[in-house]
């Protein structure tokens, strides 16, 4: 739903129509995606603050939802708080979290995990009561690892061949930077595939697994809520599975010549959140 029937312009996309500017303001939450929505890095993103606030005065619950795998939810609330996003821990989920969660319903209390990934992963499943072990593991969890080694890379591939399951925060294949796009944690999962044949199961967007875990943490259904990112082949493509209202901000990785073909095509486009505010605002 880009509109009326107007083309799309190569600049800027068209303005919402009233119908559309009716069906947004009876969204009642949204699911806000992090890197290129609320900032590139370490730089925020114009209008984000204001966004967060309008969300809050106005009572409409969210939740920010990140496949970054490599930070808590208390490192991230830390890293908007510097950014003037006034945002509490609990209003962030992250793919690592959300994997835990999925997991505490799939194995045993207190399973052993072989975790590749950082800090934010390790976090996520020793708070669920989970064991990480480096061998003989219950299942295999692989997250962005920064400091990944040959050895802890064999050491996967060993226990997936042994018939575990192989876990996926996220299949992210390049992260935004201010340098550029680096390699993501789907870079890792593409190594561990092609040594052992197996696909990893995806917990994170694209799938719909994380947006679930989302509105079942805010206490809402699909029908009311909309998640708003800057991906058409993970944020979008995650709302269309998880069933939500779909909307496209232009400050990140999509751009209007994206769109034609696209799987999970967006229900509105906005150049970036101030546009958005304005039009569930009306002006």
């Amino acid at each position: 739903m880009l509109g009326s029937t107007s083309p799309l312009s190569r600049t800027s996309p068209p303005a919402p129509t009233e119908e559309q500017i009716a069906r947004l303001r009876a969204l009642r939450a949204f699911l806000i995606d992090l890197d290129g929505v609320v900032y590139t890095g370490s730089t925020p993103i114009a209008g984000a603050r204001e966004f967060f606030q309008f969300l809050v005065a106005g009572g409409r619950p969210f939740q920010c939802i990140t496949n970054n795998s490599t930070m808590t939810a208390d490192q991230f609330a830390v890293k908007l708080r510097a950014m003037h996003v006034d945002v509490r821990p609990d209003q962030v989920l992250t793919s690592p979290h959300a994997t835990a969660v999925a997991l505490r319903e799939r194995l045993a209390p207190g399973a052993r995990i072989m975790a590749i990934g950082e800090e934010g992963l390790a976090r996520a499943l020793l708070d669920e009561g989970f064991k990480l072990v480096t061998e003989r593991p219950d299942a295999v969890v692989c997250g962005l690892d920064r400091q990944l080694t040959y050895e802890r890379l064999k050491a996967a591939c060993l226990a997936i061949r042994t018939g575990v399951p192989f876990i996926a925060t996220n299949p992210d294949l390049s992260l935004p930077t201010e340098h550029g796009f680096i390699p993501g944690n789907g870079a890792t999962l593409a190594y561990i595939q092609t040594a052992t044949g197996v696909p990893p199961a995806v917990i994170g967007k694209p799938e719909a697994t994380m947006l679930d875990v989302a509105m079942r943490m805010l206490g809402v259904r699909p029908e009311e809520t909309a998640i708003v990112g800057d991906s058409l082949l993970t944020d979008m493509l995650a709302g269309q599975r998880a069933g939500v209202t779909k909307i496209l901000v232009l400050t990140g990785v999509a751009t209007l010549d994206d769109l034609p073909g696209a799987p999970a095509p967006p229900d509105f486009v906005f150049a970036d959140l101030p546009a958005l505010q304005a039009a569930i605002e009306g002006r």
